[in-house]
């Protein structure tokens, strides 16, 4: 019981605004592989958190980018992904997305331009990378020209969950894209956000004194 408690705890998003934490999600259909790839990559050394009542994983490690250490929070879907469509939570503060369909599926492929849309509704600058899993069963795909990528100016990648092939390489450019995008951005939607908790603040001030200032007010004077 006490475990279900602190779970809340771990979506506290404020602290992706620190200068060494970062928040990468997965996107893309049921079954193409996005925790597969994770695990292949964390292998031994993660600890993946079921928070059900988010309908999310989330997958901790520790990485060094130009001699620093950064905490990276990857987010899995655990299922959500079966309506088509993600709770704007999943993508706040969000610094980078590694999108994902397998090669053997195309509707997977097909159904990509979807998920971009929702993406860049909610993250209009972060960086995104096309990832083509699953090319152990066909190695032929990798010559396949797929025009998704190249429409977007999104970087694709081959990979495969199964054997390793460019997982390694796929989550550490990732991480660096994420570092990079949160030093760099100048992202509307940030900025956005910025201003209307700037703006709940000072209403908030005014309201304190308006209110100490009416009950004054509303006194009645002693007869």
């Amino acid at each position: 019981m006490a475990s279900d408690k602190a779970k809340p705890c771990e979506l506290n998003q404020d602290k992706y605004d620190a200068d060494d934490n970062v928040k990468i999600i997965c996107l893309g259909d049921s079954a193409v592989g996005k925790s597969k790839l994770m695990e292949r990559f964390l292998m031994d050394g993660f600890q993946p958190q079921q928070l059900s009542t988010y309908a999310l994983t989330l997958y901790k490690h520790t990485a060094t980018v130009d001699g620093k250490t950064v905490l990276v929070d990857f987010w899995d879907t655990a299922g959500q992904e079966r309506f088509q469509s993600m709770h704007a939570s999943y993508y706040h503060k969000a610094h980078a997305c590694i999108m994902v369909f397998d090669v053997q599926r195309k509707v997977t492929y097909k159904n990509l331009s979807t998920w971009y849309t929702e993406l860049r509704e909610f993250r209009p600058e972060i960086p995104c990378i096309v990832v083509a899993n699953k090319i152990d069963a066909d190695v032929k795909m990798t010559q396949k020209s797929f025009n998704f990528a190249r429409k977007f100016s999104l970087p694709l990648y081959f990979v495969s969950a199964a054997d390793g092939t460019n997982v390694v390489k796929l989550f550490n450019d990732a991480i660096r894209l994420a570092v990079s995008y949160k030093h760099n951005s100048q992202d509307f939607m940030d900025e956005v956000l910025q201003e209307l908790e700037n703006f709940d603040l000072e209403q908030t001030e005014e309201e304190v004194p308006d209110q100490a200032q009416r009950g004054n007010t509303e006194s009645p004077s002693p007869s």
